[in-house]
């Protein structure tokens, strides 16, 4: 357990909350990318754009985002203490923050497709792929908030 002050821990909060925002962007606006450019031709100026595009998004705001919004999360955790892993809400909040991060990893794959022109997925696949972050979120905002077990 880790004793955050009480202006230490609504800044680790505060800082938490910001890096999630900032991922979930990321992680609602790549597979829109995504969508687009599985109607570019290979080779096209709107392709080698959208790739351009897609990298600069997951280096330089997801990825960042991502491993702050652990390293904040964690350290609220380590705050709760090892008691608070009685609680249910937090198994499940934990199993969706590894999806998140398993969704996210599985995006950085489908980039490197599109890199490599070798995409074999359609729009309707991404489209679907766009949602599951979003289904996450829900399920680890309510989890955070709510508590319901």
């Amino acid at each position: 357990m880790i004793e955050l002050s009480g202006t230490a821990y609504l800044w680790v909060k505060a800082l938490h909350i910001i890096s999630v925002i900032s991922w979930m962007a990321g992680l609602l606006y790549l597979p829109r990318l995504y969508v687009y450019h599985t109607a570019a031709e290979p080779g096209s100026e709107l392709s080698e754009t959208l790739k351009v595009m897609e990298r600069r998004l997951l280096r330089a705001i997801m990825n960042p985002a991502m491993i702050a919004s652990w390293a904040f999360g964690l350290a609220l955790l380590a705050h709760l203490g090892v008691e608070a892993w009685a609680d249910g809400w937090l198994h499940v909040k934990a199993v969706s923050v590894v999806a998140m991060t398993a969704m996210h990893m599985a995006m950085a794959r489908w980039r490197r497709d599109f890199e490599a022109d070798r995409n074999t997925r359609s729009d309707k696949f991404y489209r679907v792929a766009n949602e599951v972050p979003t289904l996450l979120m829900i399920a680890i905002v309510i989890m955070a908030v709510v508590k319901p077990f």
